[in-house]
């Protein structure tokens, strides 16, 4: 609707809520079939991953400073050079086996600091670079030897909003258990409401993946997006904000490789938002005592005029953003931990 200088008249994203209360809500296990989640998870895990593993945040690796995180039992180091270009490698040096992690990153060059040896990026006294992509809100490393599949020339970074045109913030938080119990966790959409009520309401899954028959999933590299058309979760859900004061959208869930979730808005406020679910293993494939990194990436949009007011304030939200994101992750690590737990034991049901 437009007022007489015939600009669209606002509306509040919000809504009262008049639905029932958590227990009187309808109960989910029924639809939520453990065969239907295995078998998507299945799926998942066949496709193909390029051998690229979310490290962390782009605004991890800063300026001057080395970055290092253990993946699939492996140290990596990353830094950038004094463009800003991402370099990576082996997180031990090649002399001695001091961590380079804790060295000093000189005009671009990173030093160790044990004994000096400089490293530029390039293949030197033993020491091989790894591939690695910066796509701008996430920092990616290819392990050939974790992966042991074929690999890509780039990771596939799944379909965003346009560059500048969103809030993103990314929030990480680790767990005792294999990354697919962290994708089983989200691709069990039916939990949302009961397991966390202050968060989501009213949830209704009104699509179920159908398989990979008919998609219309990309070719993988960045960008590109398998899983989405047929094999994918569609949901009516709703936001709690503040009492009975909610944020009714749908949302559909893929997973584009075997270790990423992907919850995009796809109608109501805030479409074309993502939530990005990586789970990224810390420890070799054989460990005992597994551990897993949730590196969740948020990438907030809307087409209210009001947004840029949010963009400007972005290092003010960041953290909110990923406070909000930390809270769902108590829960649902303790639910993936849980998951691993059982299975590990041979309890598991599903």
């Amino acid at each position: 609707m437009a007022d007489r200088a015939g600009r669209t008249r606002w509306t509040s994203p919000l809504r009262r809520r008049r639905g029932p209360g958590w227990a009187e809500q309808t109960p989910t296990w029924r639809a939520a079939r453990p065969a239907l989640i295995a078998d998507t998870l299945k799926r998942a895990s066949a496709r193909p991953s390029g051998n690229w593993f979310v490290v962390g945040a782009s605004r991890d690796v800063r300026p001057g400073r080395p970055y290092g995180r253990t993946v699939g039992g492996v140290e990596v180091v990353l830094w950038r050079s004094p463009a800003g270009e991402l370099r990576a490698g082996p997180g031990a040096c090649p002399h001695l086996g001091a961590p380079l992690r804790d060295g000093r990153v000189v005009c671009g060059t990173l030093v160790c600091h044990w004994h000096g040896l400089a490293l530029d990026g390039s293949a030197f006294a033993g020491w091989q670079p790894y591939p690695a992509h910066d796509d701008g809100v996430l920092v990616w490393v290819r392990l050939d030897a974790v992966g042991g599949e074929e690999p890509s020339e780039r990771p596939l970074v799944p379909a965003r909003p346009a560059p500048g045109s969103g809030v993103d913030a990314v929030f990480t938080a680790v767990g005792r258990c294999e990354p697919q119990d962290v994708v089983a966790n989200r691709l069990d959409p039916w939990h949302g409401s009961w397991f966390h009520p202050y968060s989501f309401v009213d949830l209704t899954v009104v699509r179920e993946p159908q398989g990979d028959e008919g998609c219309e999933g990309g070719e993988g590299g960045e960008g590109g997006e398998e899983g989405e058309g047929g094999d994918a979760f569609e949901v009516d859900v709703s936001f709690r904000v503040a009492g009975r004061l909610v944020v009714p959208v749908r949302a559909e869930f893929t997973a584009p490789e075997p270790r990423t979730v992907v919850m995009r808005i796809t109608d109501g406020e805030g479409a074309t938002s993502v939530v990005e679910t990586h789970a990224t293993p810390l420890t070799a494939a054989d460990a005992e005592q597994p551990r897993t990194a949730v590196i969740e990436a948020v990438v907030a949009a809307s087409d209210r005029t009001g947004f840029a007011l949010a963009r400007a304030a972005a290092p003010v939200l960041r953290p909110l953003m990923r406070q909000t994101a930390g809270r769902l992750w108590r829960d649902d690590l303790a639910y993936a931990e849980r998951r691993w737990e059982l299975r590990s034991t041979g309890r598991f049901p599903g």
